[in-house]
């Protein structure tokens, strides 16, 4: 099944732009807005076909942590399944990290409100991370692998084929240069990734989505907004400054974001120095005789 040209055909035959899932009963009827929806819904269905991500998939956990990406994520997912684009069952899950002042009614209130299954899981990683992280280091990678762990698993409780992710363009490619940086490795977000046990799919649907776009279709949405107080105001974060370094080459040199995320798509292994990636030892010159 093609789901790009199946997408933009019922886009544009359709009058879709002032209809949908139950969210969008308050969403403008603007012709920006409009535009700017249907563009993103382009976006995760090149996605879905270049990564091949509806593959045998039945069932999907979505990731929700409150923020713009993940509720823009969830809207997507939810508009492309109302248009019968999207032949997956959809399970929203909130890990409440057990974080002070967490609004515990928001995500659960929406989600009833838009009629989306969903589950809220309690564990209180907050209280390990804040052990286990010296003063002063920043805690996103503990925090971010002890909620992976539990989606893993809630994934998996739920019956689900796949964990299915909001990481969008900036993400992948901030990702990209911290571990160019700092890790010394050409390394990223992949859009699609098996987990270590073989039994659970990864995916990133919003592979090809700008920050700023979900931004904008996140408050003309008006989603309800939690934000991190974990690790949201720590000082010093790597990828902090490697989203500042993205926004200073875009301000520069515009469209340079688009023209880096393409070069991680158009891999030459010849071209680098990795002889694991590329058998050296097996170019010579030809005998001219």
């Amino acid at each position: 099944m093609n789901i790009a040209a199946n997408i933009a055909d019922v886009l544009e035959n359709s009058e879709a732009d002032t209809g949908g899932h139950a969210l969008f009963a308050d969403a403008p009827r603007s012709v920006s807005f409009n535009k700017l929806r249907k563009r993103l819904l382009r976006q995760v269905r090149q996605a879905f076909d270049d990564f091949d991500m509806l593959k045998g998939q039945k069932r999907w956990l979505i990731g929700l942590s409150g923020g713009k990406d993940s509720y823009g994520l969830l809207a997507l997912l939810l508009d492309l399944k109302w248009r019968g684009l999207l032949p997956v069952e959809l399970i929203a899950c909130n890990l409440d990290q057990g974080q002070p002042n967490f609004p515990k009614h928001v995500l659960p209130d929406y989600l009833t409100k838009i009629g989306v299954r969903h589950r809220i899981e309690y564990r209180d990683t907050y209280s390990i991370v804040k052990e286990k992280v010296p003063e002063g280091a920043t805690y996103c990678s503990l925090c971010s692998r002890l909620r992976r762990g539990n989606l893993y698993r809630v994934a998996r409780e739920e019956g689900c084929d796949a964990l299915v992710l909001g990481h969008h363009r900036e993400d992948i490619l901030e990702t990209f240069f911290m571990n160019f940086f700092h890790g010394g490795r050409l390394a990223s977000m992949p859009a699609k990734l098996l987990n270590d046990e073989g039994n659970l799919m990864v995916l990133r649907p919003l592979a090809y989505a700008a920050e700023d776009d979900l931004a904008k279709f996140a408050a003309a949405m008006q989603f309800p907004i939690i934000p991190c107080d974990l690790c949201g105001s720590q000082d010093g974060l790597q990828r902090n400054a490697m989203k500042d370094m993205l926004a200073d080459i875009e301000r520069r040199m515009p469209g340079r974001k688009d023209t880096m995320l393409r070069a991680l798509s158009h891999v030459n292994p010849s071209h680098l120095l990795d002889p694991k990636l590329f058998d050296f030892s097996t170019l010579g010159v030809t005998d001219p005789s």
